[in-house]
C-alpha cells in the first residue's frame, strides 16, 4: 500500500495539487493511523492532509476515485448465451460424449488465465491484473502514444502467449469452449485498454499539460486561435506567480547580508573563536523603481491583455512601480492595477484607453508632461508596443530625453525582427536611443525579458 500511496501523490502532483516531500509524510503518518479498510476514510484522510485549498480539494478528490477504480473485467454474457445455444443444437454424439458432465468447466490442461476467464474467477483475475500492471511498471506512462506499448506489456505478464495456444487448441478439440475463451480474451483486451487509459489520465496529464504549456509558450500571441486565448492567459498568469513567488518577499539572508567569516573570527578572538558576536557583508543595492508603458492600441490588441498582466505583476513584485497605457493617448493607470484585481483592471483600462488609433508621438507628449520629472538615473523604462505610429511624428527626441534620464530604456515589440521599419514601424528610429530592444512575440519571450528586468534589482 505504500507503494500505492507513493504513486498515488505523483498522480496528485499531476492533477495540479502542490504535494511537498513533508506534507507526503504526514499524510502517510495519518492514513497508519486510520488504515485502509475504509475507503471513505481513507478519502478525507487524505483530502484533509494534503489539499490546502476548495480547488485543491476537489481537483484531488477526482484523483482519488480514478486511482482507486480498478476496470472490472466484462462479463461476455452474450457470448455465453450464443455458445450454450449452439450446445443445445448440437446433436452428435460424438459433441455429446465430448460435453457430458460438465460442459462449461475449463479443462485442467489449459493455462491458469485460460482457466480464470472459463471459470469467471473475478478475484484471481483482478489480482492478475494487479500483478502485471505493476510488473509491466504502468504508473510509467507519460504520453498517449504509449498505450499499445503497455497494453501489449501487460498482455504479456498475464499470459497472452499461452492463452493463444490454449485458444486453439480448445477450437480443434471444443468449438464451444474456445467460443467462450475467445469472447472472453476480448473482454480482457478490453480491460487491459481501459486500465492503461486510466494510468494515462493519472500520470500522463503533467506531461500533456507540460507538453501543451511548452507548445503555447513558443507559440505567436498575435496568431492565437479563439480557444488558445484563455489558455494564454493562464499561462501567463502562472508566469506572474512565479514572478511573485520568486521576487515577492526579500529572503532575510538578501536584508541582513553575508556572513563575513574571516571578521566574524577575528571579532570573537577573546572566546577561543567561538562566534557569539557575527559581522555581516552587506551590499548596497539601488532601490528599484520602474516605469512601464504599454500600447493598448487596435494594432496590438490580441497581445495587450497578456502586457497588462505582465504590468500587473510587476506592481506585486516591485514597491516602487508607476504604469501608463496608451493608443491615441496616455493615461496613468497605476491606480487601477494597484486597486483591483488583474481582471477587472484589464477591463477597465482598454474600456477607457483601449481599441484606438496608436499614435506614439502624442502619448509620448502626454508621457513627458506627466512623469519625465519623475524619471531618475535609478529607473527603468520599460516601452511595450509595436512602434506603429501610422506615419505620424514619432517624436523620437522626446525618447531620446527619457533615455538620457533614466538608468535602462528598455522596448519590447510583439512583432519579429523582420517587421521592424517597414510600413509605418519607428523601430529603427526608437532602438537608437534603447538599452535593450527585444522581440517579444510569444510568452516565453515576454517572460524572459521580465524576468531580466526584475532580477537585475536583486
Amino acid at each position: 500500500m505504500r507503494e500505492n500511496l507513493h504513486r498515488f501523490f505523483r498522480a496528485a502532483r499531476g492533477a495540479g495539487v502542490r504535494v511537498s516531500p513533508s506534507e507526503s509524510i504526514d499524510a502517510m503518518r495519518a492514513v497508519a493511523e486510520t488504515g485502509f479498510a475504509d475507503r471513505g476514510v481513507l478519502r478525507d484522510t487524505l483530502l484533509l492532509t494534503l489539499a490546502k485549498s476548495q480547488e485543491e480539494k476537489q481537483s484531488l478528490g477526482e484523483c482519488f476515485d480514478l486511482f482507486f477504480k480498478h476496470p472490472e473485467i466484462a462479463d461476455p454474457q452474450d457470448s455465453d448465451d450464443a455458445a450454450g445455444d449452439a450446445d443445445n443444437a448440437e446433436s452428435s454424439p460424438a459433441r455429446e460424449e465430448s460435453a457430458a458432465g460438465s460442459p462449461g468447466l475449463p479443462s485442467p490442461e489449459l493455462g491458469p488465465l485460460a482457466q480464470m476467464l472459463l471459470s469467471q474467477d473475478r478475484t484471481a483475475l483482478a489480482a492478475a491484473m494487479a500483478n502485471a500492471t505493476a510488473a509491466a511498471e504502468l504508473s510509467e506512462i507519460r504520453y498517449f502514444t504509449q498505450r499499445g506499448i503497455f497494453s501489449g506489456r501487460i498482455l504479456n505478464e498475464l499470459g497472452i502467449q499461452q492463452l493463444r495456444d490454449d485458444l486453439d487448441q480448445l477450437s480443434a478439440t471444443n468449438p464451444a469452449q474456445a467460443e467462450r475463451l475467445a469472447a472472453a480474451t476480448e473482454a480482457l483486451r478490453d480491460t487491459v485498454r481501459d486500465a492503461v487509459s486510466q494510468a494515462l489520465l493519472l500520470y500522463g496529464r503533467e506531461e500533456s499539460e507540460n507538453l501543451r504549456s511548452e507548445i503555447l509558450r513558443n507559440a505567436p500571441m498575435s496568431r492565437l486561435e479563439p480557444r488558445q486565448i484563455e489558455q494564454m492567459r493562464a499561462l501567463i498568469r502562472q508566469i506572474a506567480r512565479r514572478l511573485r513567488e520568486r521576487y515577492s518577499k526579500p529572503r532575510k539572508r538578501q536584508r541582513r547580508g553575508h556572513l563575513d567569516v574571516r571578521r566574524t573570527i577575528r571579532r570573537n578572538s577573546a572566546w577561543g573563536g567561538v562566534p557569539f558576536l557575527t559581522t555581516w557583508k552587506r551590499r548596497h543595492r539601488d532601490r528599484p523603481k520602474i516605469i512601464a508603458i504599454c500600447d493598448v492600441s487596435g494594432s496590438v490588441a490580441r497581445v495587450s491583455d497578456f502586457f497588462l498582466l505582465l504590468i500587473y505583476s510587476l506592481h506585486e513584485v516591485v514597491s516602487d512601480v508607476r504604469s501608463f497605457a496608451f493608443s491615441s493617448n496616455l493615461i496613468e493607470v497605476s491606480g487601477i492595477l494597484e486597486d483591483q484585481d488583474a481582471d477587472k483592471a484589464m477591463k477597465e483600462i482598454m474600456a477607457r484607453i483601449g481599441f484606438g488609433s496608436s499614435d506614439y508621438g502624442r502619448s509620448f507628449a502626454d508621457f513627458e508632461k506627466l512623469a519625465l520629472r519623475a524619471i531618475t538615473p535609478q529607473t527603468t523604462v520599460i516601452v511595450l508596443g509595436d512602434a506603429r505610429s501610422n506615419n505620424l511624428d514619432p517624436r523620437a527626441d522626446i525618447l531620446r530625453r527619457i533615455s538620457e534620464r533614466c538608468k535602462r530604456l528598455v522596448w519590447l515589440n510583439p512583432e519579429g525582427r523582420m517587421a521592424w521599419g517597414w510600413g509605418d514601424s519607428e523601430m529603427p528610429r526608437y532602438a537608437t536611443y534603447c538599452s535593450v530592444v527585444r522581440p517579444c512575440s510569444t510568452a516565453k519571450q515576454l517572460e524572459r525579458a521580465i524576468t531580466d528586468i526584475v532580477a537585475a534589482y536583486q
